[in-house]
């Protein structure tokens, strides 16, 4: 069988030295492999007497981005069975490599112990995020946020855009005799990436637009023509399609940046007072310009997936009551 990376050059050591530490420590004997791992966890495949469990299979496709963590994955689907193949070549790697006494190079134990305190951490993580991010918080916030939040206005509008006035004039000109603004912008807008659709700027809101935009919209009824108005492209007529409110961000939307605001500051407080605790020595010279950054720890932790929600600095942390939730 061919073998099959997806993984970066980092993860794939953790993962390898993850599984190599598995077989050190006897993970393969009958004893352990009968009991499922996990609740409802079902044996995907036996490699060398070793079982498979669907949670091992699932936990490769997360790392490997097939799926989100967290997110089912069907025993049928094509990534499931690639997610497969990967630990069956990762469990065959790490045998053969006991088997050449590798476990016992001086590099070799100290990969082992960088993975294990990799895992130890990341799990510490997951835990520290299921307790403080269960689902009846994540909602609470999300209410409370959507209720605070100042509700925009999205507008739908087409453009045409040329390099002079007179030209917007002799455009705007065509409309009011009846022309069809989409084929005007196909024909004389010089906006290269929206003229082929009619000029078509689909949803937004102002604040995303140049300020010369948002000025002509405030009034701007749906249907109406408004323009020409100066820009940094050209001469600019617009149509308003639509102006609705804004959809706001729905909660599995919010979830990401709620769980980051509910641990972030919690895992980065437990990080500062363990160093506070703990003898950390520098040997080396501080970095290149350096000022206020984060924990060193922080970022090490933030290649398991729940120390990456965690640990990624949320603009969520600037929130303070009253503050709209970020999209």
């Amino acid at each position: 069988m061919q073998l099959r990376v997806h993984l970066s050059p980092q993860v794939r050591q953790i993962a390898v030295a993850a599984m190599l530490a598995c077989v050190l420590a006897g993970c393969g004997k009958k004893s352990e492999q009968s009991v499922a791992p996990e609740p409802g966890d079902v044996a995907a495949a036996l490699v060398n007497g070793e079982t498979v469990w669907t949670s091992d299979v699932k936990r490769e496709a997360a790392s490997e981005g097939l799926i989100a963590e967290g997110d089912p994955l069907d025993t049928a689907s094509e990534p499931f069975h690639r997610a497969l193949d990967e630990v069956i070549d990762q469990k065959l790697l790490a045998a053969e490599a006991v088997k050449r006494n590798l476990q016992n190079e001086p590099s070799a134990k100290r990969r082992l112990a960088a993975a294990r305190e990799h895992i130890l951490g990341d799990m510490l993580v997951e835990t520290m995020v299921e307790q403080a991010a269960n689902d009846n918080a994540i909602r609470g916030l999300y209410q409370e946020q959507l209720k605070l939040s100042k509700q925009a206005e999205e507008f739908h509008a087409r453009q045409i855009i040329t390099a002079s006035q007179p030209e917007a004039e002799a455009a705007k000109k065509l409309l009011a005799s009846g022309a069809s603004f989409e084929a005007l912008a196909m024909e004389r807008s010089i906006d290269a990436a929206t003229r082929f659709n009619g000029g078509d700027l689909g949803y937004f809101t102002a604040d995303v637009m140049p300020d010369t935009y948002a000025v002509v919209l405030k009034s701007a009824k749906p249907g109406a023509v408004v323009g020409p108005f100066k820009a940094d492209a050209g001469w600019v007529l617009l149509k308003v399609e639509d102006r609705r409110p804004e959809t706001p961000i729905t909660l599995d939307q919010a979830r990401p940046q709620i769980v980051r605001f509910l641990t972030y500051d919690e895992v980065r407080d437990l990080i500062e007072k363990l160093r506070g605790q703990s003898k950390v020595k520098l040997l080396i010279g501080p970095a290149l310009g350096g000022g206020a950054h984060e924990p060193a720890s922080a970022p090490g932790l933030a290649t398991g997936p729940a120390a990456e929600r965690a640990l990624t600095p949320p603009d969520a942390r600037r929130q303070s009551k009253g503050q709209r939730m970020p999209p």
